[in-house]
């Protein structure tokens, strides 16, 4: 007769923690493919640029196509910054879109941060004073349907 051989504690402790993270692991990995369902593909692709969804919206206004991936990484840090920059000069101001003098703060806000960012060239002048002009309609959009928006505390 073969007799039993008793486990050592650690051997016992090593197939219990084995068990606990392949749980873990399952489980995470369930939620991601859970997550990864329930996203839209701009939502989807907000995720892989690493961006919110607004920063990925002033990131398309001011991305232009051909542009070298230095440059591309340039000008979606440079979204980022603008988003978190637009919101701050938002904050205080009460009901911008109704003033004409706000209004043209807002433009020229938006306008001064892109030749901040966006490299000269491969983006001319007069390429920036366009993408200015597509990101300050959207901010504008956004601040009269998003409450957030136009208290400058959306995220």
């Amino acid at each position: 007769m073969v007799a039993w051989e008793r486990p050592h504690p650690q051997e016992i402790i090593a197939d219990y923690n084995r068990e606990k993270d392949r749980a873990t692991v399952e489980e995470t990995f369930a939620r991601v493919v859970d997550l990864a369902g329930s996203l839209d593909a701009e939502q989807r692709r907000a995720v892989e640029e690493g961006l919110t969804e607004d920063e990925l919206a002033l990131f398309d206004l001011a991305c232009k196509d051909n542009i070298t991936k230095a440059d591309r990484e340039n000008v979606k840090q440079g979204s980022r910054r603008l988003l978190a920059a637009l919101l701050k000069l938002l904050g205080p101001m009460e009901q911008w879109t109704e003033k004409e003098q706000t209004q043209a703060t807002v433009k020229v806000f938006i306008l001064d941060r892109l030749y901040e960012v966006l490299p000269n060239p491969p983006y001319s002048p007069e390429e920036t004073e366009e993408a200015a002009a597509r990101i300050y309609d959207y901010v504008r959009e956004r601040s009269a349907s998003d409450r957030t928006w136009a208290t400058g505390t959306a995220a």
